[in-house]
């Protein structure tokens, strides 16, 4: 396919399936990702919280490569406004997918997307909620024991085997996934950083 990028974009951020978003709609994109201490930011509402996660690492980025436009992004799972991070360990992982079983979550993800000599920038954040089948014990364990949970807010992955975990959401998929991509799409749009030129036919 080809690249879409009317400029350099660099993704601060080691996530394979944000890289994967993006790549898979024709975004040719450099992986550098940011090095704040997230445990350093103080847990507040949702919303402000994964904005002001993405704006950190967006620009923590950006202050070293000032010529490039830098994506910067922050996924949480929220159930009865408490956030959910990533589990460490498995007895934390099975914790935290008993307290979302068989009941509704939202995940939050926020975007930001900056350039620092233009001192331009886009911040959104998407909202989705997420509903659970009814878990048994013995799928709970099964699942932590594939190790895919431990590097994901909420301790599962929509799009890996955890897909079956989930009975249905409402709202944006990709955005459970990591990245809110139509609303990425259209603030590069916006801020003129990619085009969709006529693809010669195969």
């Amino acid at each position: 396919m080809n690249s879409i990028n009317k400029n350099k974009i660099i993704l601060a951020s080691k996530s394979p399936r944000r890289k994967e978003l993006l790549e898979q709609i024709g975004l040719d994109i450099t992986i550098y990702p940011s090095n704040i201490d997230e445990d350093k930011v103080p847990i507040q509402e949702p919303e402000k919280y994964v904005k002001e996660l993405a704006c950190l690492k967006a620009h923590d980025v950006a202050h070293q490569y000032p010529d490039s436009w830098v994506i910067g992004a922050d996924t949480v799972v929220v159930i009865q406004d408490i956030i959910i991070g990533k589990p460490d360990s498995k007895a934390d992982a099975v914790k935290m997918l008993n307290q979302l079983n068989n009941c509704e979550h939202f995940v939050y993800t926020a975007f930001c997307i900056c350039n620092q000599n233009t001192k331009l920038k886009s911040v959104k954040s998407v909202k989705t909620k997420v509903y659970f089948k009814n878990l048994t014990a013995q799928e709970i364990n099964w699942y932590t024991n594939t190790q895919e949970p431990f590097d994901k807010a909420g301790g599962y992955g929509i799009q890996g085997i955890g897909s079956f975990i989930v009975k249905k959401i409402s709202g944006s998929y990709t955005n459970v996934v990591g990245l809110p991509v139509c609303e990425i799409v259209e603030a590069l749009i916006e801020l003129n950083l990619i085009e969709f030129k006529d693809l010669k036919p195969l």
